[in-house]
This record gives C-alpha cells, sequence and structure tokens, in this order.
C-alpha cells in the first residue's frame, strides 16, 4: 500500500443502523432529522462516521447513543454500501446494521447537536431519505424479513418471553401477511425455534396464555 497514493485518500466509513419496531401491529423503523449539512432537514437513518480509534461496533453503539440516546441489544451486520458517489463530500462506505426494539421500553431523545427530530415511521410510508438511505432501508427491510424467519432477532422484542398471539402479530406485520393462527402455532413449535417457558400471562378478560421464548443462538431454521 503506497500511503502517498491520492486513491487512497480522502475516504471514510458511515456506519448505519436500522432500528425497528412493532407499533400497535404497525412494523416500523426509526428515522432522526439532520440539521447540519449535507441533507439538512432531511430524515436519515441512525448513524455517522466512525472515528478512526474505535471499531465499527463501538462507532455503531456511539452513533445510536448520541442521535437517540438508547442501547439496541440485538444489532445484526447487513450490508455493505460503497458507491463512490453515496455522499458528496467524500468517499465513505456504508456498513448498515438491523436492530429491534420494544417501542414502549424506549425514549428516544428528540433534539440533539446533529438532529432536530427523531420518530417512528411505518416501513411502507417512508419519503425521500438523505443520502442513499433509502436504497439502505431497502436492503435492511429484506434482511429482517429473512431473520425473523431463521434466527432469533426478534427475543429482543419479549425478552420476558410471549404468547403465541403476540409473536404471530410480529411476524404478520413485517412480513405484511396473514397466517392461519393454528397453523402458524403448529410452525413455530415445530422448528424447535421457541420454547414453552412453564409460565404463562394473563389478558384482561381471557384465559391465561402459555408464555414461549426463543432459543438462543437459533439459526437456519425457516418457519414458512
Amino acid at each position: 500500500m503506497e500511503i502517498k497514493n491520492p486513491l487512497y485518500q480522502n475516504q471514510g466509513i458511515h456506519v448505519i443502523a436500522s432500528i425497528f419496531t412493532i407499533d400497535k401491529g404497525v412494523a416500523k423503523v426509526l428515522l432522526i432529522k439532520r440539521n447540519n449539512e449535507p441533507y439538512n432537514g432531511m430524515w436519515a437513518l441512525v448513524g455517522g462516521a466512525l472515528y478512526n480509534n474505535e471499531t465499527v461496533t463501538e462507532g455503531m453503539e456511539r452513533e445510536i447513543k448520541e442521535k437517540i440516546g438508547i442501547k439496541v441489544n440485538n444489532l445484526e451486520f447487513c450490508e455493505i454500501f460503497s458507491n463512490p458517489g453515496r455522499s458528496p463530500i467524500m468517499r465513505m462506505v456504508a456498513i448498515a446494521h438491523i436492530g429491534i426494539v420494544d417501542i414502549d421500553k424506549v425514549n428516544i431523545l428528540k433534539e440533539t447537536l446533529k438532529t432536530t427530530d427523531a420518530d417512528w415511521f411505518p416501513i411502507n410510508k417512508i419519503g425521500e431519505l438523505a443520502y442513499d438511505h433509502n436504497e439502505v432501508l431497502k436492503k435492511c427491510i429484506e434482511t429482517l424479513k429473512e431473520r425473523i424467519i431463521n434466527s432469533d432477532i426478534l427475543k429482543g422484542l419479549y425478552p420476558e418471553g410471549f404468547t403465541i398471539p403476540e409473536i404471530q402479530t410480529v411476524y404478520e406485520a413485517i412480513l405484511e401477511q396473514k397466517f392461519d393462527r393454528r397453523n402458524f402455532r403448529k410452525k413455530l413449535i415445530n422448528t424447535k425455534l421457541i420454547y414453552d417457558t412453564n409460565k404463562t400471562k394473563t389478558f384482561k378478560g381471557s384465559k391465561p396464555a402459555k408464555l414461549y421464548k426463543f432459543v438462543d443462538g437459533i439459526q437456519n431454521k425457516n418457519v414458512f
């Protein structure tokens, strides 16, 4: 590597997170409104530039903390975006992650030094975003749909356990399709992706329902 070669210079790395949730049966993603250039005043995914003294994971965690004030425990790598023109300032390679949180258990910052707002938006009603974040989000949604049917990524939504109807609502919201209640229950249990906690949860006006949890580290267990 020739350090003085101009083709090696003026490059950086963006770390970007598509943070999802389920809000009253609707799949949503968290966006922030920028207050600096480029793309001042536009909505964007959570993220920013990686410092040269931190790992990608450290940078992603720092950006999430700085921009929205929360910690996402189940971040997973999604994709690398390397179009040379994706930033108007300099060459910036983007490393995208996905994560999912319980909207009722996080308090997001509405304003920071570099943002003027933050909010949840339905994934199928997203306008024009800064940079190439529409492309990034599209890929992240595709990846999320893949991960929820073959991994335990959804365990972050229900750390204390979930009922089958609760988790069915999540699958339907993200995959944008409806499932027969009995068939869904049978398929999910038969995959051994989840296990019975031997506990129950009682909803107002209904009988106690069994609580389940995801088996840690499950991979390649296609539910459908």
